[in-house]
């Protein structure tokens, strides 16, 4: 009885013939099976053994053969594997002996290369040679992996993950052994990277996880400065005003950019000073510092830490500390006989003497709306601050015209201080006084200088707010939550880039000079582009960060129950931190009415916060913070988290003015002057509505 050997679906099969049509064959399996086989298909017919037990049989010797030595008895040029048999056992092999060397030619594709069915020819030497050293180091590698793997299954960190550190996490390269262990160790512990790798120890704690993965994504070559030319001094010959500046800011404050004065004409009319420092004129568009500061765009700030724009050596000499003379471009308003309205205007590069640092979390307390209309109130620079705060007045009701309602009032500010592990959170007006009088100043700046460059039709970067959206061009247009006809960054040049390429622009017109950036020029656009993308994802870590903290000081205090204000539904926000999360057994309460809750469980990886309503705490519901009545009004967004729905917070610009001014992002405080001009990190907080959007680094695979 004739039986054959066969290719069928990429394998070997042998069976028993039944008929022979010539072209193809009828046959049988040893199953019992019947099929058609092609001629062509046909690699050996033989008589013996059976055909089940050939494939076993042969398999034996092909698992007996040396494919070293196999190859080396191999012709030079194409051969047939039954030619093959015959040289390697001698003689005319058997059917078992030919299937063997076919399955081990076909077994070992690195010596020999398939020319057609049941041909093949040998590889040459150098090729194997190659071939083989690439197996040998997938071999290591896959060793590599799998000792990885299993020491961090067993809850040990192997050196190349220490070393590969958070670059694991963001944008990671998927191809390195040290990402594939990870992934196969998160896959058999059921853990994702970020939380295997913490427990491992990689990260000292969920904070350093947070920063880790910031750093790697926005400062790969870490946040140091790279070596630098000595930063010019600003250039002499400027002329010294007579105005006394002072700045106010908090006490943590060390970059001051801004200071105000008050002075008095001849005629008795009163000349109030906005001065901003001038980097600008360290150096020229496209230098050395020009592109340190591009590339980072602004400066970083965090609940007890911040990573400059700038480098120390060019901060020093043009931040407005007290007791120097700096350069500053100033921007004066002449007032009309009331003080409560600016009736000329002139903007002029000079030296200003620098004769107070004002501290607003030192005089808050003393410089209230009620001590500024008492003229015996005694307090620093008290004269000064009166007439400023009669011109707040006046500026404020005239753009609360335009807008046609007033600014909200009253609204909390959180403040934090953070030494080593332990945080202070405190709660403020944000609109005390002297927030509102540099807020006032810098909007009153921002507009003027707006319309500086509009009229000489130099261009710069602008933000608008129409129809409740707001963005940047390089173009004026209004902006109806703030009240002005134009409005741009320029009061904040040591720590934003917009503010000091503006700035470039209002130096030259002020001089008569041709501006650095033409109409029309593709670099503003650029620069309009990666500033939002940067400012966007500052302000997401300094939230992130905000939350880790907030979550520490739960930990530090030890609480377990605590107060929640409702914001809308079961959105909540804590009494006392500006933390927003979820109770989802919490009633239907009013907005701004409190609640006790219980903490169940908090997580500063995840940034979530799990709690329990336990009751509504009697009294009526009180006014929600502004932002809180924002979040209220855009529940949908503040559930999705939508940034953009946010910025349209008619108020928030305004606000953040008086983080911008009174500098209070500082090292140790890390509240808003980053983000100044955007809500607060409280609304940017409701605007996520859950923790589970701000946890920070993607699980292994994504």
């Amino acid at each position: 009885m004739t039986h054959v050997l066969f290719e069928e679906d990429g394998g070997l099969k042998a069976a028993t013939v039944l008929s022979d049509a010539g072209t193809s064959l009828q046959v049988e399996h040893a199953t019992g099976r019947r099929t058609k086989v092609k001629t062509a298909q046909v690699l050996l017919r033989f008589e013996t053994p059976s055909p089940g037990d050939l494939m076993p049989a042969a398999q034996a010797i092909a698992n007996e053969i040396d494919v070293d030595f196999l190859w080396e008895c191999a012709p030079a040029d194409e051969f047939g594997f039954g030619d093959l048999a015959g040289e390697y056992f001698g003689g005319s092999p058997s059917a078992t002996q030919s299937t063997g060397v076919l399955i081990k030619l076909a077994a070992a594709p690195v010596y020999f290369h398939r020319k057609g069915r049941g041909r093949f020819r040998p590889a040459p030497a150098e090729t194997v040679k190659l071939a083989l050293a690439a197996l040998e180091r997938r071999r290591a590698q896959e060793a590599a992996i799998a000792d990885m793997a299993q020491a961090m299954q067993e809850g040990r960190l192997p050196a190349p993950i220490l070393a590969a550190g958070a670059s694991l996490l963001v944008r990671p390269d998927k191809q390195t052994l040290e990402y594939r262990a990870l992934e196969r160790a998160c896959e058999a512990v059921r853990k994702p990277a970020p939380r295997l790798l913490l427990d491992l120890g990689l990260f000292a704690n969920a904070k350093a996880l947070h920063l880790a993965c910031f750093e790697r994504e926005y400062f790969p070559a870490g946040v140091g400065f790279p070596e630098m030319p000595t930063v010019p001094e600003p250039p002499g010959g400027l002329p010294l005003s007579a105005a006394q500046a002072f700045s106010i800011d908090d006490s943590t404050t060390t970059e001051i950019d801004d200071c105000l004065s008050v002075q008095t004409l001849p005629d008795g009319r009163l000349r109030v000073g906005v001065h901003i420092a001038a980097p600008s004129l360290a150096g020229a568009r496209d230098d050395a510092l020009d592109s340190v500061a591009r590339e980072r765009m602004s400066t970083v700030y965090m609940p007890g830490e911040k990573i400059t724009m700038l480098p120390e050596g060019a901060i020093r000499p043009y931040s407005l500390d007290e007791g120097t003379e700096r350069a500053v471009i100033s921007l004066y308003g002449d007032l009309d006989e009331s003080g409560t309205e600016v009736v000329a205007r002139q903007t002029v590069v000079e030296r200003i003497a620098v004769v107070a640092n004002l501290r607003h979390d030192q005089l808050d307390e003393h410089v209230t709306e009620a001590s500024l209309e008492d003229p015996q109130a005694q307090f620093p620079m008290a004269d000064a601050l009166r007439a400023l705060w009669k011109l707040t007045l006046g500026l404020c009701a005239g753009r609360d015209k335009v807008r046609g309602k007033p600014e909200a009032r009253f609204r909390t500010d959180f403040s934090f201080y953070v030494e080593g592990d332990q945080v202070r959170i405190i709660q403020r007006r944000r609109d005390a006084p002297l927030d509102r009088i540099v807020a006032e100043m810098m909007i009153l700046a921002n507009s003027e200088w707006g319309r500086l460059l509009a009229e000489h039709k130099a261009p710069g970067i602008y933000r608008s707010q129409q129809m409740g959206r707001v963005r940047m061009s390089t173009h004026p247009l209004p902006h109806q939550g703030l009240g002005v006809a134009q409005y741009i960054w320029s009061t904040s040049p040591l720590r934003r880039y917009v503010d000091l390429v503006n700035q470039r622009q209002l130096v030259a017109v002020a001089r008569g000079e041709r501006p650095p950036y033409a109409p029309n020029d593709a670099d503003l656009f650029a620069i309009l582009s990666a500033f939002d993308a940067r400012h966007e994802a500052y302000g997401q870590i300094q939230t992130q960060m905000e939350r880790y903290w907030c979550l520490r000081w739960l930990h530090q205090e030890n609480k377990t129950r605590v107060e929640a204000v409702v914001v809308r539904d079961d959105l909540l926000r804590l009494a006392e931190a500006p933390f927003y999360f979820r109770v989802p057994d919490v009633p239907a309460l009013a907005a701004g009415r409190r609640v006790l809750v219980d903490i169940l469980e908090r997580d500063e990886l995840a940034l979530e916060l799990s709690a329990r309503f336990v009751e509504a705490l009697a009294g009526d519901a009180q006014t929600p913070p502004e932002e809180e009545i924002f979040a209220e009004e855009n529940a949908e967004d503040a559930a999705e988290g939508s940034a953009e729905s946010a910025a349209q917070d008619e108020g928030a610009e305004a606000a953040g003015e008086t983080a911008e001014g009174a500098g209070e992002t500082a090292e140790g405080v890390g509240e808003t002057a980053a983000s100044a001009g955007e809500p607060a990190p409280d609304a940017a907080a409701a605007r996520a509505g859950t923790a589970s959007g701000l946890a920070g680094p993607p699980a292994a695979g994504g």
